[in-house]
């Protein structure tokens, strides 16, 4: 994740330990999207593998490149 210049809040025990963090919608928000992606990539973890030419190939094919 990116470093912004805001600054986290943490929420904690009563012994001190850090049990909860309060963050900056934009950081939470970029979070979301980095978990998206990578549930995107373990759903198609399983896919056949095609290479760059039979990609291009296709998309010329159906007009897209």
């Amino acid at each position: 994740m990116e470093e912004t210049n805001s600054k986290r809040q943490y929420i904690i025990n009563e012994s001190g330990e850090k049990k909860f963090v309060v963050l900056p919608i934009d950081d939470y928000e970029r979070l979301l999207e980095d978990v998206r992606d990578l549930a995107a990539i373990v759903e198609r973890r399983d896919e056949p593998k095609i290479s760059l030419e039979e990609l291009e190939n296709g998309l010329k094919a159906d007009d897209l490149l």
